[in-house]
């Protein structure tokens, strides 16, 4: 429980940092995204997904 914990702090963390000290940017990036097809916007978000299992099984000692 407490790695989930840990996880879900630094999402947090970092997603207020980038909130934090570049609000403009993060509007651009949303009006790019919604320009994307629905397809695409999945994809993304399935290789991220991916990206982040992996990135998990390593730091958990791989």
């Amino acid at each position: 429980m407490s790695f989930v914990l840990l996880a879900i702090g630094l999402v947090l963390a970092v997603e207020g940092l980038v909130l934090a000290l570049a609000p403009r940017r993060i509007e651009d990036a949303l009006r790019l995204i919604l320009t994307f097809s629905e397809e695409r916007r999945r994809m993304i978000g399935l290789g991220a997904l991916a990206l982040g299992v992996v990135l998990v099984w390593l730091a958990r000692g791989g």
